[in-house]
């Protein structure tokens, strides 16, 4: 995920300090636009929290693990009791 302003490159390209560069000022709307950016917005019961970049706590969308698909006949993919699954159905 490339985010909307990168902080370190912005550190990178800073001046020298007398010349007002590093420590680099941080911009509020700047900040902001990442955090946009960056939240996920899903239902609760479909986000996990995980360990991210340099440590810190992220947040990953759950995504169901399909089953593989049954190698003969007509299936459609629906779910039985919570779980996903292949339902046989007639041949058209």
């Amino acid at each position: 995920m490339t985010l909307p302003v990168d902080f370190e490159a912005k550190a990178r390209g800073a001046k020298d300090a007398s010349g007002g560069g590093y420590p680099v000022q941080l911009s509020a709307a700047d900040l902001m636009r990442n955090f946009v950016y960056a939240a996920l917005d899903a239902d609760e019961s479909l986000i996990e929290t995980t360990t991210g970049q340099g440590g810190h706590t992220a947040r990953r969308l759950k995504i169901p693990v399909i089953p593989e698909a049954p190698s003969t006949g007509t299936h459609v993919l629906g779910s039985v009791g919570g779980a996903l699954q292949w339902i046989a159905t007639e041949e058209c």
